[in-house]
């Protein structure tokens, strides 16, 4: 999908959460662009319940945010370390970033750093890593046997790159102190430049979100969700709209380059299969409250349209070309232009619905990013 023809000026950037823009407002207090088609209404997303209808089902991740990125020396640079996804084998993947000096981070476009940080790559000398022998690797985020120092006497060593698209996430393995009770006590949510501050954790969970005994979560937040509050979801229980749990633990977005996403871990249980299943069987629209929850119902879809209980790892990337078996409506964040993510509201909605939208997205000052407004594409 070439990127859209809209250009979305700075000042559209969220850089606050709502509730913090002026006194009284609660978490549902942004504004939610509706699409049928290409037809586009406006609306206060505490209408939402009115928009929708007894018997849909709206689809929600439960997993919680982390507070995933935690500082970190590599010799004597300054690097941030954003905890992305932990793999099977207890190694977790990760990217190294520097710091820009306003709170946030920047992409390191190779080894970075004095002599002596090229000195803590596993086993080259000092002499020798100022030549760059014995380094690979070389490119976004690190090289192969670097070593960081963690707070609370973690240390941290890159291993191979998790993909062979590029090298911006590593897997790494820990040593010296858990990555659960890292984040825990060292750990902040990650944030990008576009924010005007640092947030505590709890501005980043969402109501649905539920604590995982092994200390497993999301990188970042699946934002879609975070303008529902406790009464705005008891009042849709009310009307009959009824809601099912996936898990899908997100890893680190690509802020710079706009990747296709990684694989992560899902899952969707039996009693949400079963919902989601009945709702398609009667009147019932299936509505995706996030892409994450996309992706984890998608790939419990069979090719029949059924969704079965799974859980574990999916590389699925919906694009138009595949296109959605289950999923009806989307309820989803603004994205930048160029975000892969489009292509998967493409293939829920079509072209000309989400160009549409996006333009009238751009002329109603509808605000951008996770603290901002959403966009509800119904059928």
């Amino acid at each position: 999908m070439p990127a859209l023809a809209v250009g979305v000026p700075e000042e559209l950037s969220a850089r606050v959460p709502v509730e913090q823009r002026e006194p009284g407002l609660d978490r549902d207090g942004v504004r939610l662009l509706v699409s049928r088609g290409t037809e586009v209404s406006h609306h206060a997303f505490a209408e939402l319940p009115g928009l929708l209808r007894a018997g849909d089902l709206l689809v929600v991740n439960t997993s919680p945010t982390l507070a995933a990125a935690v500082d970190g020396r590599v010799g004597h640079a300054r690097v941030v370390v954003h905890f992305s996804t932990r793999g099977d084998d207890g190694r977790w993947a990760v990217e190294l970033r520097e710091p820009d000096g306003r709170g946030t981070t920047r992409a390191r476009t190779e080894m970075t750093g004095t002599t002596h940080a090229r000195a803590e790559v596993t086993g080259v000398p000092r002499a020798r890593a100022e030549e760059g022998e014995g380094v690979e690797g070389r490119g976004c985020g690190g090289l192969a046997g670097t070593r960081v120092r963690l707070p609370g006497g973690a240390r941290l060593v890159l291993e191979e790159p998790l993909s062979a698209r590029g090298e911006r996430l590593w897997w790494a393995r820990v040593s010296g102190a858990g990555v659960p009770a890292t984040l825990r006590e060292h750990g902040r949510p990650i944030r990008y430049s576009y924010t005007e501050r640092d947030q505590p954790l709890s501005v980043y969970q969402t109501v649905f979100a539920l604590p995982y005994s092994d200390g497993t979560g999301s990188a970042e937040m699946p934002s879609a969700a975070r303008p529902f509050t406790a009464g705005l979801v008891a009042e849709l229980v009310s009307r009959g709209v009824q809601f099912a749990p996936v898990t899908l633990h997100t890893g680190v977005a690509s802020a710079e380059s706009h990747e296709p996403p990684y694989p992560e871990r899902f899952a969707v249980p039996e009693a949400s299969a079963r919902l989601i299943n009945a709702a398609r069987a009667g009147d019932g629209r299936v509505v995706a409250v996030g892409t994450t929850a996309v992706r984890a119902v998608e790939s419990a879809a069979g090719a029949d349209g059924v969704v079965r209980a799974r859980a574990g790892w999916t590389d699925l990337v919906v694009t138009p070309e595949r296109g959605v078996r289950v999923v009806e409506g989307l309820l989803t964040g603004l994205h930048e232009p160029e975000a892969s993510h489009l292509l998967m509201l493409e293939a829920v909605a079509g072209r000309a619905a989400i160009d549409r939208g996006y333009e009238a997205a751009v002329r109603g000052r509808y605000l951008w990013h996770e603290f901002g407004d959403v966009h509800l594409l119904l059928p």
